[in-house]
């Protein structure tokens, strides 16, 4: 599949990858937009918003929780875990519009959540932060400080963390090989990526099913899901 670029690959001292809810899917976790997204009478565009919360926390809870849920069961696939083991033969930095944290269980180091973390919860208040993956008695949860909790994620209106953000400008900004995988990069300001990557001199590629608004500007564009493609380009550097 990565013969045409085989020696970019082979020669790149930087891998970058930005990925979306297409290698997610490929687990078992449906897609916000899919047609076999979660909660279809609700549009999850209105849900996932700051207002949505406000207005009713225990609704937005109920459906955060249901993919918690899913998301835990989840296993990474094939193709996240052949992004966790390319690091074995190059620096590879994951810049990622996921909020599963399904790339670090696969085994990926440098992961970066440009819209932050569905595991992760926090007070809308206070400073209170941390990991939880056990279920919660009581929607919506509540705070030691007596404030609503709410999950780590960036609602639809809110800005993207910025130094999660900046970070990611970096190493797109100071990559030889870019590869974008399950995602139309329909969301800004992700969606410029991959310009930052070609003002490097990167090569882009695209591993999707389908065809994406972008892929006749890409480099290479793979007509394929990322649990068959990824342990391909394994081999590239393996041979």
């Amino acid at each position: 599949m990565f013969g045409p670029v085989a020696d970019r690959l082979r020669q790149a001292e930087k891998i970058v990858f930005v990925t979306g809810a297409g290698i997610s899917q490929e687990s078992g976790i449906p897609t916000f937009r899919g047609k076999d997204g979660f909660w279809r009478k609700y549009d999850a565009m209105k849900l996932a918003t700051i207002d949505a919360f406000y207005e009713n926390p225990k609704l937005v809870w109920e459906w955060y929780e249901e993919r918690r849920t899913n998301i835990l069961a989840a296993k990474p696939n094939p193709g996240h875990l052949a992004m966790a083991e390319l690091e074995k033969y190059r620096p590879v930095h994951v810049l990622t519009q996921n909020i599963d944290g399904m790339h670090q269980r696969a085994g990926s180091t440098k992961v970066y959540e440009l819209h932050g973390s569905i595991i992760t919860i926090k007070c809308t208040v206070c400073d209170f932060k941390d990991i939880i993956v056990t279920g919660f008695s009581e929607l919506p949860p509540i705070c030691k400080c007596g404030n609503i909790l709410r999950p780590d994620v960036v609602w639809f209106g809110e800005s993207l963390p910025q130094d999660v953000w900046h970070a990611a400008m970096q190493q797109a900004s100071s990559c030889d090989v870019m590869i974008v995988v399950g995602t139309s990069l329909a969301v800004s300001p992700a969606n410029l990526l991959p310009a930052y990557a070609r003002q490097n001199g990167a090569i882009v590629i695209e591993v999707n099913p389908e065809e994406t608004p972008m892929s006749t500007s890409m480099s290479l564009s793979i007509r394929s899901s990322a649990a068959k493609a990824l342990p391909d380009l394994l081999t590239v550097f393996q041979r």
